[in-house]
């Protein structure tokens, strides 16, 4: 099948692909068919309100999971055009949260022996600049590593602009910028980067001889029980999936597509070109069943665990609620109700966050079906912090 041509635009990070499209149609209402009878009806509407507001997404679905108890809050549709609402068990791409599951696979491997946190790039990827020799694991992990960020280069973004679908040697993805000096001195401060998770999952390899996508299966998948997550290295989505959206104002020097229609993204770009920074796809039912085992600490030893929680200042991309501070591939959320434990992420058509209580006994996943950041609409990315907020206000109220 021939790869379609897209518009030759400029991409900012993770391989934003900007193309033309028209404001989104008017959106379905809530379907609140699997809400309980005691459901927020503040909480449905608000989620609601965003599929309606200015670049909103055409679908957004929140997860609440309080011990064997699950709610299910949704708004407007899987795939516009239908009626179809968002199912738990709808594919996606889930973005930077996929940092969390490297994170994963590295902290076990560090329990098992077979890994340091003070494991040096040096020691254990020889290959990579001597420039970037001192930098441990341990600020891989929390970003402040100092690496170059590859899916900023300019020769990254020329190559997914001219074939968005092409396919990269993804463990070959930090020789974009294999030839820049660190940022800052490793462990100086936080600078959010991609180059990290690419870096810990070529560790994990380099340690284990071992595919990165077999540790995550051995490791995080089967684990958890997620039957639904993978790690793919091409562009198509499982079926059936939530399709991710492009809703920004049209470009008149572009072809128009039909006339309010959104730009559906969930085909356009290669998972090759972001791996083990972003490329999984999952569901809501496996996020949630992730982030409860992931943040209550379930996969490592308390040892580890103590180390994961050292907060340096810091926030995910995009923030999450409250006040954010990182640790070692997760992130603090410190809101008016109390603390959440996870990670967020965003990519073309979709925004995530998951979170959970310390004990991982209280979950919350919020996936949207459009990329919402401070640089593409930072007035929504306020509504939606607010709302992601209300959500674990929700989550951690006393019943």
């Amino acid at each position: 099948m021939p790869v379609p041509s897209f518009p030759k635009v400029r991409l900012p990070l993770v391989a934003l692909l900007a193309a033309a499209c028209m404001a989104p149609p008017g959106q379905a209402p809530v379907h609140a068919a699997e809400v309980p009878a005691d459901g927020d009806r503040a909480l449905r509407r608000q989620l609601q309100e965003l599929t309606t507001a200015p670049g909103g997404p055409p679908g957004a679905i929140a997860v609440l999971k309080r011990g064997s108890r699950t709610e299910v809050y949704r708004a407007g549709v899987a795939k516009t055009g239908t009626d179809r609402p968002i199912k738990t068990t709808d594919h996606m791409r889930i973005a930077s949260t996929a940092k969390a599951y490297s994170g994963a696979v590295a902290l076990q491997l560090v329990d098992r022996g077979k890994l340091r946190l003070n494991d040096t790039i040096g020691k254990v990827l020889p290959r990579l600049p001597r420039a970037w020799h001192r930098v441990t694991l341990r600020q891989l992990l929390n970003h402040t590593s100092g690496l170059p960020d590859f899916s900023a280069d300019p020769k990254f973004l020329a190559a997914v602009t001219e074939n968005p679908r092409r396919h990269f040697d993804s463990r070959r993805l930090l020789d974009f910028v294999a030839d820049e000096p660190l940022v800052f001195r490793p462990g100086a401060r936080y600078t959010y980067s991609n180059s990290d998770n690419i870096a810990v999952a070529l560790m994990a390899e380099a340690v284990t001889g071992r595919p990165y996508e077999d540790l995550l299966a051995e490791l995080v998948y089967r684990p958890l029980g997620l039957r639904s997550t993978s790690l793919p290295q091409g562009y198509r989505m499982p079926r059936p999936y939530m399709h991710g959206y492009d809703v920004t104002p049209p470009n008149p020097r572009t072809p128009p597509n039909p006339p309010n229609s959104p730009q559906d993204l969930s085909e356009v770009l290669s998972a090759s070109g972001v791996w083990a920074s972003g490329g999984i796809i999952s569901t809501p039912k496996d996020m949630t069943a992730f982030i409860r085992g992931y943040a209550g600490g379930k996969l490592i030893s308390d040892r580890t665990r103590h180390q994961q929680l050292n907060w340096v200042n810091g926030a995910s991309e995009p923030a999450g609620p409250g006040k954010n501070k990182a640790g070692l591939a997760i992130f603090r959320y410190t809101t008016r109700c109390g603390v959440v434990y996870g990670h967020t992420g965003n990519f073309p058509g979709y925004t995530q966050l998951i979170a959970a209580a310390p004990d991982g006994k209280r979950s919350l996943t919020v996936s949207l079906t459009t990329q919402v950041n401070k640089s593409s609409n930072p007035e929504l990315l306020k509504r939606l912090r607010t709302v992601e907020e209300n959500l674990v206000c929700a989550l951690l109220r006393k019943r």
